[in-house]
């Protein structure tokens, strides 16, 4: 006999900085554990099973996260409720937004949907020690007239293979981004933040490991004229040669938003 199984959408925000990435780790307080712990006290002796819409690295944080949540033989009664102690039983750097039912036929990995990133940063000073959470902090002076002209190249369909790391046989490096832009920071205030403070924003339907911290990497470079214009641009031609070492730090980095075509939540 076919056990039932029951399935829900759930959106959630989260603050990576203490967390070693979204997946589960031996020896590592991630947040997919940290989930997984809360389900089983809140649950009981009820089976459950998670998997999430992509995987965050170590210190990135998230305003707007998606896990599917499997539960066997018995249906929740009531979701506001088990929002409601969902959230009680987090930590204060994890909240639940919301929960709605979906259906076996729904494949959170594989259907389409659409992510927007923002990378937060300053440049020139040193910040305010309450900062480092959500700002990746870059000491030197960096032009970012000229970043701001170099990151619209990234727009549109490009092999990105110099854009990530440790690049196995059978990845996809073809992607398309939908928009990348830099500009002043108006997504996150706080009066220990600096005067100013910069976002970069880019959307898409699919990143590799670390290619947005990479892309930040290389306009960082840019931006204290250790690379050039055409350095960029030759970066993502198919054939080139060029080796990019520089990872922005993962501190800077919020998946700012996640949507699914055709699936409400």
């Amino acid at each position: 006999m076919q056990i039932p199984r029951y399935c829900y959408l759930v959106r959630l925000q989260y603050l990576g900085f203490r967390y070693s990435g979204w997946q589960k780790q031996p020896g590592q307080k991630t947040v997919e554990s940290m989930l997984s712990k809360t389900l089983k006290f809140i649950l009981g002796g009820t089976k459950f099973k998670i998997l999430g819409a992509g995987r965050t690295d170590a210190k990135v944080s998230a305003s707007n996260m998606v896990f599917e949540l499997f539960i066997e033989e018995e249906p929740l009664v009531n979701m506001d409720s088990f929002l409601k102690i969902f959230n009680k039983n987090l930590p204060p750097d994890i909240r639940v937004l919301a929960i709605t039912e979906t259906n076996s036929a729904f494949n959170i990995i594989q259907d389409a949907k659409v992510k927007e990133y923002v990378y937060l940063f300053s440049h020139g000073q040193k910040n305010h020690p309450f900062c480092a959470p959500f700002l990746a902090n870059i000491l030197e002076e960096l032009d970012i007239d000229i970043m701001t002209k170099a990151a619209s190249f990234f727009q549109g369909t490009h092999n990105f293979q110099t854009y990530t790391a440790r690049l196995q046989e059978n990845t996809k490096t073809v992607r398309t981004i939908i928009s990348c832009e830099l500009k002043e920071n108006e997504l996150l205030k706080a009066n220990f933040f600096p005067k100013k403070s910069y976002a970069l924003h880019v959307s898409g339907k699919g990143f590799m490991r670390y290619q947005i911290r990479m892309m930040m990497g290389a306009l960082i470079q840019l931006g204290k004229g250790e690379l050039s214009i055409a350095d960029i641009q030759d970066s993502l031609q198919p054939q080139s040669t060029m080796k990019l070492t520089y990872v922005a730090p993962g501190s800077g980095l919020l998946l700012h938003d996640l949507q699914f075509i055709d699936q409400e939540i």
